[in-house]
């Protein structure tokens, strides 16, 4: 398996000649759904999902197909039937040849006084990859790569080192990184490193790596 780290929050992965790409939003750069068979999106926040854009992707290539939750396939599924996919937590399916679970509910508590968001995380192959969107969502199954909220404004670093304590992945990868300051990276970098108890790791965006 092929990952490709897209800006922000945004992840390819390519298996087989197939293609499937995560949460495609307004920060990730205008190819990042080039040549995918099927996009997941785990909610409705525009650094995730951009409507616009997933609209263009879909009336370009009528073999595109999309698994979200019911927020957003909502805003789509009538315009395109059959090819967006409501799904929620204990849901599997395959998509592009890849096996997906969902996991999860809820977005992370931004403040109290903001009404909290659906959420899903996809836990992809039996465990090769999980993405978890804007949650700390712990799937009930072994992670060998987990994509990484390394910083937001619902998270702070402690949580974030915890999570990737309770995860125990092989090796965790930073998203939801389009925030953080060159400046700010060598901090996070040290500490989750040292502290998380799994490898950590950086892709620019556009690198990739074999899993």
């Amino acid at each position: 398996m092929k990952l490709t780290k897209m800006s922000h929050a945004c992840v390819r992965l390519e298996k087989d000649g197939r293609t499937l790409v995560l949460d495609p939003g307004a920060f990730s750069e205008q190819d990042a759904t080039l040549g995918a068979e099927a996009i997941l999106v785990t909610h409705e926040h525009l650094d995730h999902f951009d409507e616009k854009r997933l609209r263009t992707v879909l009336e370009a290539d009528p073999a595109v197909e999309v698994w979200t939750l019911k927020s957003v396939a909502e805003k789509l599924s009538a315009a395109f039937p059959g090819r967006v996919h409501t799904v929620g937590h204990g849901d599997t399916f395959t998509a592009a040849g890849f096996d997906v679970q969902v996991h999860g509910e809820l977005h992370a508590v931004i403040h109290p006084d903001i009404p909290r968001l659906t959420n899903v995380g996809y836990l992809v192959d039996g465990g090769r990859v999980f993405h978890p969107g804007d949650a700390l969502t712990v799937p009930d199954r072994p992670v060998e790569t987990l994509m990484l909220p390394v910083m937001a404004p619902w998270s702070k670093i402690s949580e974030v080192i915890d999570y990737v304590r309770e995860v125990k992945p092989q090796r965790a990868y930073d998203i939801h990184d389009a925030l953080l300051t060159d400046l700010a990276r060598p901090i996070y970098d040290n500490q989750i490193g040292a502290l998380g108890g799994a490898e950590h790791l950086r892709l620019a965006p556009g690198e990739s790596t074999a899993l």
